[in-house]
Parts: structure tokens; sequence; C-alpha cells
């Protein structure tokens, strides 16, 4: 398995200078093959393969406007190439959205593959440096010296911070001893998530939390006018400000994720579909803020890794309104109301651990054939004989294109 170990680097300034103008080429030759490829498919209607763009690539550094680009290592320049051809096939497999152009002002980065930089007990040597690269190593249980990275990524922030990061292929480590206990996990705004057995994380709302400083930062920066140095200190200090809000997030749901993988043997969530969901704009920016996507990856890769499994329940499985101990379903459940009766068997519920629940008991009946998406259709709830099949979560009357948010989820 491939592992990655990201430190903070610290170049010295004749080092800054190559790294960045390696970064400003990498950017050129990324735009410039990107409207060529624009302009050669709006012309010809054909696509372009890794080949013709690497001879694009070769073709520019021979030209006098862009002569300069030799005056640099050439890895991260055909890495550039590599990396936007990965982009159009993810663009294709419909796994990502169109490439974009690449800005000078946000996060800047180059990939060395071995031809690039020299590893020499634990010290870098980058191409077109004479020095090692300076770094910190923050993993003290791994001497640096016994890796043997296959690329290395230097990359710097739109705040001034650096960083390096090295691929490294490891075995996998053991499994976690059997835990004994399984969990339905309902996402959420108000707790960021509920377990079936009870289990609340608080959604600590790192963005609305610091989203005064926020303001004040980028109202100080547009007041400053454009291309001043007193607009980039701004910019500068804009840009901390949302990576400590970045990295407060990242923290919080690596440490939620670890929990779940070393308690829970089976785990089962919901497909959500976010990018959908933050088309509502009452609860855009509370969604974003959660990191549902990010959650999900983690617990995945963590689950993986571990021996864990995950079981992923469809969206339209009705989870909010379905009584998890006799199957009855709700016509309707307004977003205010937390608790809920039964109709039916008149048990009361809570609403997020109902919901748990529910997913729990559509997750176990996929967990033992496959761990791909499950419907959440056709599960026969404890306590009753009749089977629900899987219908829209969203109310009736609802403007098509327009998400419903249910449950807070």
């Amino acid at each position: 398995m491939r592992t990655a170990y990201k430190c903070r680097a610290y170049p010295d300034q004749a080092q800054a200078r190559v790294l960045n103008r390696t970064f400003g080429c990498v950017r050129v030759v990324w735009n410039q093959t990107l409207a060529w490829r624009q302009q050669r498919y709006q012309a010809d209607k054909t696509g372009t393969t890794f080949a013709q763009a690497n001879a694009y690539l070769t073709a520019m550094k021979a030209t006098e406007e862009l002569i300069w680009l030799n005056e640099v290592s050439s890895v991260p320049l055909q890495q550039a190439i590599r990396h936007q051809q990965a982009a159009y096939s993810a663009f294709f497999a419909q796994r990502a959205r169109y490439p974009r152009f690449k800005s000078r002002n946000g996060r800047q980065s180059a990939e060395y593959t071995r031809s690039g930089f020299r590893w020499r007990d634990g010290a870098l040597f980058l191409a077109k440096m004479d020095e090692p690269l300076a770094f910190i190593w923050s993993w003290p249980g791994i001497d640096p010296a016994t890796i043997d990275p296959s690329t290395v990524t230097v990359s710097r922030d739109p705040c001034g911070r650096w960083y390096v990061a090295f691929a490294v292929d490891t075995s996998a480590p053991e499994p976690l001893p059997a835990a004994g206990r399984v969990a339905g996990v309902d996402l959420g705004i108000k707790d960021f998530a509920v377990t079936s057995d009870g289990q609340r994380i608080a959604n600590p709302r790192h963005l609305e939390r610091r989203a005064r400083n926020l303001a004040r930062y980028r109202r100080r920066m547009a007041r400053c006018q454009q291309g001043s140095a007193n607009r980039a200190k701004a910019r500068a200090k804009a840009a901390r400000a949302y990576r400590k809000v970045r990295a407060a997030r990242t923290d919080f749901l690596h440490k939620a994720s670890t929990s779940l993988v070393r308690d829970y043997d089976v785990i089962a969530v919901e497909d959500l579909a976010v990018k959908n969901m933050i088309r509502n704009r009452t609860l855009a920016k509370a969604i974003s803020d959660c990191g549902w996507g990010t959650f999900r990856a983690m617990l995945e890769y963590k689950a993986a890794r571990y021996g864990r499994r995950v079981s992923i329940v469809g969206r339209w499985y009705p989870s909010t309104k379905t009584c998890s101990a006799c199957g009855y379903l709700l016509a309707s459940l307004s977003l205010t109301t937390r608790t809920w009766q039964c109709p039916s068997c008149g048990t009361r519920h809570d609403r997020d651990i109902n919901a748990a629940k529910n997913i729990l008991a559509a997750g176990r009946a996929v967990a033992g054939d496959t761990l791909g998406h499950a419907c959440g259709a056709d599960v026969r709830h404890s306590g009753s004989s009749r089977v629900q099949s899987a219908v829209k979560q969203e109310p009736q009357g609802v403007s098509p294109g327009i998400p419903v948010l249910q449950g807070g989820e």
C-alpha cells in the first residue's frame, strides 16, 4: 500500500527562488496545455493523448517566448502533463469536474519523480539545487533514512508555508482486534454524528466560530489597492486564518473517524449527496463546514487499512421517517421535530438515533454481500413482517433541483 508523509519544509532564499520559478513554469505549462486541448477539441472534435500533450510541451520549450521553461527541472513539467491527463480521465469517468486553469494566488506545487531528486540518509536533494532541502520529520517512530520515497511533492500554500510530501510504498498494518460492535452513523449539522447506540459527536462548527475574524480580514484586503504590497500582506493574513480553520476541521475529522474505526467492526453510513445539498442557500455554509465527504473518505480508507468494514446505505432510504421498531413510515417529518412517537407501535424516537438505527439495519443487510452502495430497500425491521421499499426522502411538492435537508443530515 502507498503512504504519504507530509512535513513542513524550510527552504533557504536560493532554494525558494528555484522552487518559485518551478511553480511558475508548472502553472504556465498546465494553463497553456489546457488551453491548447480546448482549442484543439473545438476545432477538430478530437481528444488529446498523453503522448500528444507531451510533444506539445517539447514544442513549447523550443519557442522563443517560452525558452525560459528550460531553466527548471523538466520532471515537474512532465508530471504536470501527466496529472492533467489523469484529471481528464477522471472527468470523463464522472469522478471529478472539468480541469480548471491554475491561479498564481492559490496553492502552488511541483512533483518530482526519482529522476528529479536524490534521497540520501534522510536528506533530500532536489534537481537544480546544491544543498539539501530542510524539513521537519514529524514521525518519531519512523526513521526517515529507512524510507524509500517514489515521488516527492513540494508545495507552498497561499499564506506562505512550505511543505514536502513523500510518497512511500509500505506494507499493510496489522488488522485491529475485533471489537464485537457494529454501528449505524447518522450525519447531521446539529450533531456532527450520532451512532445507533446513542453516542453523539458534537459539531465543532469551525468556520462559524471564526466567521467574524475571517470577515474582518476580507474587509481589510478589499480596502487595499489592487497589486499593492499591503494587499499582498492582507491576503496572506486572510489565508492564514482560513488555513487554521481547515487544519482544525481536518484534525477533528481524523479523530472522529479514527475513534469509530477503533470502536466498531462494521460501520454503516448514508450515501449523502453533498454536492446537491449545498445548493440549499440557507444551509450551504453549514454543510460545507461539516466536511461529510472528507469524513466518509477517511472512514473508508482507515477501515480498509485496519480490517474494518464500511457499508454505504443509499441516499433515498427514508431513515429519519421510518420507525426502527416496527417499520412504520411517516408521510412527512419537519426539520424542527427532534422527537416523535410512532403511530403504529407507540415507540418514542429521538430523530437522529432512530435514523442511525435504521441505517445500521440497512447496512447490516448488505455488509455480508458487498461493501458497495445499498439502496436500503427491502430491509426487514425487527418486530415487523412488513418490508419497506425505498422512497424519496424529500417531501412531495419540493421544486425540482432544490434539495431539502432531512433531520440536519
